[in-house]
């Protein structure tokens, strides 16, 4: 696996507290519960993205060091109804301060639950990220719960609808189904420009 040493950095709520600039960064986002904290774990190697049963638990933006020279950046979810209107304004204007600031994004990884039908919140933070420039692999979560037939359709739909994206990743972090190869995409992101 790529990450061979990891350790929380900061945990962000303002501007003001983005941590310094490593070699390059990438990102994860996705609707709240899809699967993203286990996701990091699993590429981290140790349990350090907090996982929940309760949605939206990730309220800021989370830092991640690894390999003392890049980050992996934990987004709040979306689409998760509890918060209040306040909360997703602040979020809404943190993750706008993130992608205005020059900082060395590689890519970020948005991440689709493959057993629900793809959600128009998804489909509006893809354009909005692709609007902004930013290069988007699709990582299709939580394969494990499909049979082969479903997840093929599934994918072809999501390449349909995510037309744009850079790569697509069916992925299971329970299995680990697909993380050898998602790991070696974020390897090559991040190391790419060094």
């Amino acid at each position: 696996m790529f990450v061979k040493k990891v350790e929380f950095d900061v945990d962000v709520h303002t501007k003001k507290a983005f941590p310094e600039v490593l070699k390059g960064e990438v990102g994860f986002i996705g609707r709240s519960n899809v699967g993203k904290s286990s996701l990091l774990n699993a590429l981290l190697g140790r349990k350090i993205a907090k996982t929940s049963s309760t949605p939206g638990k990730t309220r800021s933006l989370i830092f991640f060091k690894v390999n003392d020279l890049y980050h992996f950046v934990d987004f709040p979810g979306y689409g998760y109804a509890k918060s209040s209107k306040d909360e997703r304004n602040k979020w809404g204007i943190l993750i706008n301060d993130y992608f205005n600031l020059k900082r060395p994004r590689r890519a970020i990884f948005l991440l689709v639950d493959s057993r629900i039908p793809i959600q128009s919140s998804d489909l509006n933070a893809f354009k909005w990220l692709i609007s902004m420039g930013e290069r988007v692999a699709i990582v299709a979560t939580k394969i494990d719960k499909l049979k082969k037939s479903e997840l093929s359709r599934k994918l072809a739909s999501m390449k349909k609808a995510f037309g744009d994206a850079d790569e697509f990743f069916p992925v299971s972090s329970a299995t680990r189904e697909g993380l050898k190869a998602l790991d070696v995409t974020v390897r090559e992101y991040l190391t790419e420009k060094e």
